[in-house]
């Protein structure tokens, strides 16, 4: 079966043209509206098209909470009346309404505004208010408190079997909040009330099983998924404990000392002393000031942990406010006008409070290096002082605009739960306090492959679990951390229980555990390559099944199974084996071939395999003619970039991959400062040809030159390895693996590189 490269297809000319995207607009071109009385109808796209009512005629210009762009290429569309109906057209659409209606009546069989699509050769009408059993789901705020299965918890999400979803704009959310304005103010884009509250606003989704086209579109309304920093991707270090400075220190340099790679060091809320009281022994979750028993020179820490080329975050737990006893109140209370020495309220919907309490509160600690924050739970669900307004969303929004526009140096983002459509704008998720057990992990791939149906695709879960009861188990603890491997954002985390470890260098399987992270480590070109697809396209790393493969009920049925980007298949091991060492797992393998990495085979797709694997073994497969892109043995992604770059190639007629690279950790990726370097593979009989291209594009201190290491798995011994561009190279076959490993010297990043294999 011939490979056909997504990633080279999808992206088109951003790839090597370097196009640039467009400023959001939340007005759309004149030519896609068409209005009749009360309604107005925006054709978006030959699938989308935006619905409201108003009987005030006050329809709404204004970006929402959800929808920030309507400013899109006019599609083909046709418009009729006829017979007292106003008929709208697209290739793919056909709405009808019965002029001078409410859109919304109790009669299904004869409804005033109805819309007709087709679904594998099937007429499906959709009209207001119809029931879809078949959404495939979204996600939810938290999984404070999960255990096993909670998927009665998701949202509903952008995608459904019956092939149409709804984005009901004045729906509420699950904490009872709507999606409300921005009034389009400077700095950050405030919040505003509609300004017809009795409106209806509707986005139809009738893209059938085209899920993701469904997806692409909705970031171009939307907002895309913005690009983490390269860093986020590693290793995370992050407990609830009572540590102190020194306890941190040790625990950093433990991790350098058995050679664990790492990247960002969580500061949790003992880092501040008690708010109300200004004592040490912190017995409030809010508070704004250090500790300094803990922590007696704070900026001299942050700065140390900087120089060993690592992160940090403060836990902050906003929703008590400012107490009198914390540092800079005086200043605060005296920008606010606050007199009494009372507590001083959180209101954050407040745009004057916003910008004081930043300016006094947080920006001192910004100053002294904290890189990024995470904002936990203790928010009211519901805004005092602003109807309507939901505290999650706002926070996420409040608190990622401001680094964005107060920290221009690094990319924005926070830690912080979902708050809602639209919040994918703002990664990156926690996903709270679950439990430690089997039944919670195994609920995990199917959690976080659904949240991509709403684009929400950067959920960071405490691996190992949060909450246990009884001993450490260090089987579970491993394979949670083997599928942390394969999830967005790989962080290690456990609650303030001092029986619960989470330092892997003390458990008897330590080196199972190393071998985790050092894999998840290795896999981060190919993962950050499918960020920037993320980015590009509305499609998030961890997808299930379906998107690829939505005629097949298999692709629905296995959910513990997922793609990871575009060209690895990851089904991690969610069980225990009880004492056996090794645990048999049932595995989807879709049409083609694939190549199943823990065994060195390659294997029929179209059918489901069980097969048998270690405890060390993680279950994951690469596409036929899929190109891996590793780093070599790394212990920090801040340090140099490397400069040997090892491509794994599966068997396949032929397979594309366009490796990424960038600043890692500046928005000028946005407008252009970028490299894709295309490589390929083609196989005619027994000759296999591996080609890499010039790198295109550029950015600041991109590398000039670099080395190769290919490998050409499940292959035979071969007969000749030609270097036919003329540099010098090196191989061996290991037979063992099957494997042919060419190795290439430094070379210009300019250069064509071919190599020709004869088995």
């Amino acid at each position: 079966m011939k490979k056909i490269n997504f990633l080279l297809i999808v992206l088109g000319s951003v790839l090597f043209n370097q196009a640039l995207p467009a400023a959001n607009n939340p007005v759309a071109n004149p030519s896609a509206i068409v209005t009749s009385g009360n309604m107005r109808f925006t054709v978006l796209t030959p699938e989308l098209i935006r619905i409201e009512y108003s009987n005030q005629n006050k329809f709404e210009d204004r970006a929402s909470f959800v929808v920030i762009n309507r400013n899109l290429p006019v599609p083909a569309f046709t418009t009729s009346e006829e017979n007292g109906y106003l008929f709208i057209t697209t290739n793919k659409l056909a709405l009808q309404y019965k002029i001078g209606t409410y859109p919304m009546n109790a009669d299904p069989c004869n409804p005033n505004l109805q819309i007709t699509l087709q679904v594998n050769g099937e007429d499906i009408v959709w009209y207001p208010g119809k029931k879809d059993p078949y959404n495939l789901k979204g996600t939810t705020r938290t999984l404070d408190n999960a255990e096993g299965d909670v998927r009665s918890w998701l949202e509903d999400g952008l995608l459904s079997r019956s092939g149409w979803a709804i984005i009901d704009e004045k729906q509420p959310r699950k904490d009872g909040s709507l999606s409300l304005m921005f009034d389009g103010s400077e700095g950050v884009d405030w919040v505003a009330q509609r300004q017809d509250p009795n409106s209806l606003d509707y986005y139809f989704l009738g893209y059938g099983h085209d899920y993701k086209k469904a997806l692409n579109d909705y970031t171009q309304i939307a907002g895309k998924i913005p690009l983490p920093p390269l860093y986020l991707f590693g290793y995370w270090y992050s407990k609830y404990q009572r540590y102190s400075e020194q306890d941190m220190r040790n625990i950093v340099n433990d991790i350098q000392t058995n050679n664990i790679p790492l990247d960002v060091l969580v500061i949790d809320m003992d880092w501040h002393r008690n708010g109300k009281t200004g004592s040490t022994d912190n017995t409030e979750w809010t508070g704004w000031s250090w500790n300094h028993a803990l922590f007696p020179d704070p900026a001299n820490f942050i700065a140390w942990l900087h120089s060993q080329n690592l992160k940090t975050t403060l836990n902050l737990h906003p929703a008590d406010g400012v107490f009198p006893l914390e540092d800079n109140y005086s200043l605060l209370a005296a920008d606010l006008g606050v007199t009494d020495n009372q507590t001083i309220a959180w209101n954050i919907e407040n745009k004057d409070f916003y910008q004081k309490f930043f300016n006094r509160i947080l920006r001192p600690h910004e100053n002294i290096g904290v890189d990024f924050w995470w904002l936990d739970w203790q928010q009211w669900m519901i805004a005092k002082n602003v109807p309507n307004l939901g505290n999650t969303f706002w926070l996420n929004h409040v608190f990622f605009h401001d680094m964005k526009i107060n920290r221009p140096d690094r990319r924005p983002f926070i830690y912080h739960r979902w708050g809602g459509l639209g919040n994918h704008r703002y990664p990156i998720g926690f996903s709270g306090d679950t439990h430690t057990t089997f039944p919670t992990l195994a609920f995990q791939p199917y959690f976080t492959a659904t949240a991509s149906n709403v684009g929400y695709g950067y959920w960071g879960h405490d691996l190992g679990g949060h909450q246990q009861s009884g001993d450490n188990d260090p089987e579970l603890y491993l394979r949670w951390l083997q599928y942390g491997v394969f999830s967005p954002i790989f962080r290690t985390h456990a609650t303030a229980d001092p029986k619960i470890e989470r330092r892997i260098w003390l458990f008897p399987n330590f080196p199972s555990m190393l071998k985790a992270v050092e894999l998840r480590y290795a896999l981060l070109p190919y993962i950050y390559t499918m960020a920037r697809y993320s980015y590009d396209m509305g499609i998030s790393i961890c997808r299930p099944m379906y998107y690829d493969y939505p005629e097949h009920d298999e692709a629905y049925r296995y959910e513990g199974q997922y793609m990871f980007g575009n060209d690895i298949l990851a089904a991690p091991i969610t069980k225990s084996d009880n004492g056996a060492n090794s645990t048999e797992q049932t595995v989807w393998l879709p049409d083609g071939k694939w190549y199943e990495v823990a065994s060195g085979e390659l294997l029929d797709g179209n059918q489901a395999l069980t097969r048998s694997f270690t405890r060390e073994q993680i279950p994951y497969y690469y596409r036929e003619g899929a190109i891996i892109p590793n780093f070599p043995k790394i212990k920090n992604l801040q340090a140099a970039r490397p400069d040997l770059l090892i491509l794994e190639f599966a068997p396949g007629e032929s397979g594309e991959f366009a490796y990424y690279e960038d600043e890692n950790d500046n928005s000028n990726y946005e407008t252009g400062a970028y490299t894709f370097t295309k490589i390929t593979q083609e196989q005619s009989g027994n000759v296999s040809t591996y080609i890499i291209f010039p790198r295109e594009g550029s950015f600041e201190g991109m590398p000039t030159q670099r080395a190769y290491q290919l490998e050409l798995l499940a292959k035979n011994q071969p007969s000749s390895v030609q270097f036919e561009s003329g540099e010098a190279g090196i191989w061996q076959y290991v037979a063992e693996e099957k494997k042919i490993v060419v190795n290439l010297p430094a070379q210009t990043c300019n250069a064509t590189i071919k190599v020709v294999v004869t088995e």
